[in-house]
């Protein structure tokens, strides 16, 4: 997906990749590198000011469309898909610092010219500008680091440090005439650019005099979490760039007589960029719309963007330079512009580390919040859902589950009378008012993945027996689906099902059965037909647990727990009624309810999402002074892992509520999951150091938390089955 979402950012996106590609054709974009590199404008500029694609952020009083900064990622990133070259990003970072903090005077002289078609460029840091006090004024001297697009703009903010350890920040305009003389003090050194498709420059002042009229009200902070933002949808137009041409490469390519693409290792490799692509685009994404909110959303967002996206672009460059093979590193080959452009981002937002360690810091005090807009119907939903859960919220617990079933709150999304029939949006609604009335929403844990399967598949005296009992916590539920040779190869099952008089009777084997012991009844499939195809001769039954016959062994595991349990059965006997669906529908039943099963585990449904500010080190507490800055560096790279899956999540769920069907989305976010709570467990054993020897100690669970992760990782199927997942089913790589 791309960072558009909704239909307009979607036409705006594909009207940017027309045209850049009518405007801007990479092969025109490689004649002009020398001269892009010396900041001269290409005739694609003044195509783009005419299209007012540059001004789409400015106010309308200044010429410009009065957009929000969503729609102004959504034309850097499909921009910088098409390589489209010159001054367009640090252009609209200036015009955006303008419109924002500068004076009426001053934006009103500016903002115009800026929607003209003038270019500009803003510094990201203050390093290298001082600036001494001058009457009510500054006077500035130094040298800055790179500035993008300064050899090409001629409006410019920088940043200069005072001597109190403050910045202060301004504007100049490179037009001696406007900018009363003082042209001849300002010295722009263009360099040799890493990103050949535009310019960088160093700014020399020497002692130039900067009146109050010229001052930006703005902190360096802000300044750097606007880069932050931009610069981040424009690394998610490169990772995708990138991302589709290693995959196309891979279904074309072919060695050994076959696609390299039908290859488990590049199957693999495609579809961790496609997962990586997608956080990169998550991440953008939720810099943007968090841009106007309040309580430090947008700087927690844009320091999260900071560290994920033009150093995962980077890394992505790389990964599909490999994949591409020798072609790949040639000169004549696309793929290092994009690199190189990403190069360029990483470096000029500054060291990772920084980042990393301000996002620890923010996070800690700040809870990311997902403001959804919502339909006007599911909204109406709201007073009712209210009044209930409040009625709810003080019954007993057993109490409580019944009142909320009976009332379609157990399920809402089921069908009535079971549930409420709600959308996804009215979902939404509920479970935002499950969280003001401080309840948890109601699981039934592997009935979750049973009762769909039942409900579309089942008879009216099954969905009758079986749907409300467990909604009202009556039914406890398993799942009889491994064996000891088929887990993920879960059709090669072993278990048999021989028709009976009045039922079936199964003998087999199941492993990996959690909750067997409390369970009362199990979903089941066993092979009802050995001469058909393993996918065709499979059942799906519903087992009563204490049928006799039915033998249940825990298995105890690595963490010292007893989770898992080893089933046996014996000729038991299910009855003909408890046959869902008829028999051989058994592996398209299946997929039902495996479905169900991945997007509960990938989602997180039922359980906070873990944030790694939670298990830092108390100063004093757990370690003598303050945290270490290794620690608070680890802490914001995995924060910013967390925030962009938190805001995949949220976009799938946006798409789900604008009425997208739901595809093989739920393997990425399995995936991603898998990835940031193995690496957060891991991280968390580092931080709290010896402690962790010893279980009960001041490092609390962590040494158990992190033994308790392989069920993560293989429960709904195993990193590598997801993987081919998604390769397969969702980027069309050959089996």
């Amino acid at each position: 997906m791309t960072i558009a979402l909704t239909t307009d950012q979607r036409e705006l996106a594909a009207a940017v990749a027309g045209f850049t590609a009518r405007h801007a054709a990479i092969a025109t974009t490689r004649a002009a590198l020398d001269q892009l590199g010396a900041g001269r404008l290409q005739p694609s500029w003044q195509a783009l000011v005419e299209q007012r694609l540059h001004a789409i952020h400015l106010p309308e009083s200044a010429g410009g469309d009065g957009a929000g900064l969503t729609e102004l990622a959504v034309v850097l990133e499909q921009a910088a898909f098409g390589l489209f070259p010159g001054p367009l990003l640090p252009t609209v970072l200036a015009g955006q610092l303008i419109a924002e903090h500068a004076s009426s005077p001053l934006a009103g002289r500016l903002l115009p010219d800026l929607a003209a078609g003038v270019t500009a460029a803003s510094a990201v840091t203050a390093a290298g500008l001082r600036a001494d006090p001058d009457g009510d004024g500054w006077r500035v001297s130094g040298q800055t680091p790179p500035v993008l697009g300064a050899a090409s703009a001629r409006i410019l903010v920088l940043g200069a440090e005072t001597g109190d350890g403050e910045t202060v920040w301004f504007t100049l305009d490179r037009d001696p005439v406007l900018d009363g003389g003082r042209h001849d003090k300002l010295e722009i050194v263009a360099a040799e650019s890493v990103d050949l498709t535009r310019d960088v420059a160093l700014v020399r002042l020497d002692d130039v005099p900067v009146s109050p009229e010229q001052v930006l009200a703005v902190e360096e902070d802000r300044v750097r979490d606007l880069a932050a933002a931009l610069f981040a949808a424009e690394a998610a137009g490169v990772a995708r760039w990138c991302q589709q041409t290693g995959l196309a490469y891979a279904t074309v390519r072919e060695q050994f007589g076959v696609p390299i693409g039908s290859f488990q290792a590049i199957k693999h490799k495609c579809a961790r960029l496609f997962a990586r692509t997608e956080l990169i685009t998550a991440a953008a994404w939720d810099a943007a719309v968090a841009h106007g909110q309040d309580g430090g959303q947008f700087a927690l967002s844009a320091a999260a963007a900071a560290v994920i996206a033009a150093p995962a672009a980077v890394d992505l460059g790389l990964e599909t330079v490999t994949l591409l093979g020798g072609i790949g590193y040639t000169w004549e080959h696309d793929v290092h512009l994009y690199w190189r452009r990403a190069i360029s981002l990483a470096a000029l937002l500054g060291p990772r580390g920084g980042w990393q360690r301000r996002l620890a810091g923010l996070s800690a005090a700040i809870e990311r919040r997902h403001e959804l807009r919502l339909d006007d119907e599911s909204e109406q939903l709201r007073p009712w859902a209210a009044r209930t859960l409040a009625e709810a919220a003080p019954l007993p617990t057993a109490s409580q589950r019944r009142f909320l079933a009976e009332r379609g709150l157990a399920a809402p999304h089921y069908p009535r009378p079971h549930g409420i029939g709600a959308s996804p949006a009215a979902q939404v609604v509920i479970a935002q008012e499950f969280a003001r009335a401080g309840l948890a929403q109601p699981s039934t844990t592997v009935g979750d993945w049973a009762l769909p399967t039942i409900l579309a598949h089942g008879t009216d005296e099954q969905r009758e027996a079986f749907v409300g009992p467990t909604l009202r916590g009556e039914i406890h539920w398993c799942q009889l689906f491994s064996e000891p040779e088929a887990g993920s190869d879960l059709a090669s099952l072993r278990t048999r099902a021989v028709k009976a008089a009045g039922g079936w009777l199964l003998d087999g084997q199941k492993v990996w059965t959690s909750q067997a012991r409390q369970a009362d009844w199990a979903i089941c499939l066993a092979r009802t037909d050995p001469e058909a195809p393993k996918h065709k001769g499979i059942s799906y039954f519903l087992v009563d647990m204490r049928s006799p016959g039915v033998e249940v062994r825990p298995l105890r595991e690595a963490n010292g727990s007893y989770l898992f349990n080893e089933v046996f059965l014996t000729d038991v006997l299910v009855p003909d009624d408890r046959l869902v669906g008829r028999p051989g529908d058994g592996w398209r039943l299946a997929r039902t309810t495996l479905g169900n099963e991945r997007v509960t585990i990938a989602g997180g449904l039922g359980r906070r999402q873990e944030m790694p500010a939670d298990y830092l080190p108390v100063p004093g507490a757990d370690c003598p002074g303050e945290v270490p800055a290794e620690v608070l560096a680890e802490c914001g790279a995995l924060t910013a892992d967390a925030l962009a899956f938190a805001a995949l999540r949220q976009r799938l769920l946006l798409r789900q509520i604008a009425g997208a069907e739901p595809s093989a989305e739920a393997s990425v976010l399995k995936v991603v999951d898998a990835w940031n709570t193995t690496r957060l467990r891991r991280a968390v054993l580092g931080w709290r150091g010896a402690d962790t020897a010893a279980f009960g100690g001041p490092a609390g669970d962590a040494a158990q938390r992190y033994l308790s992760l392989p069920p993560t990782l293989l429960g709904g199927g195993t990193l590598e089955i997801q993987l081919n997942v998604i390769a397969e089913r969702v980027l069309g790589l050959p089996r």
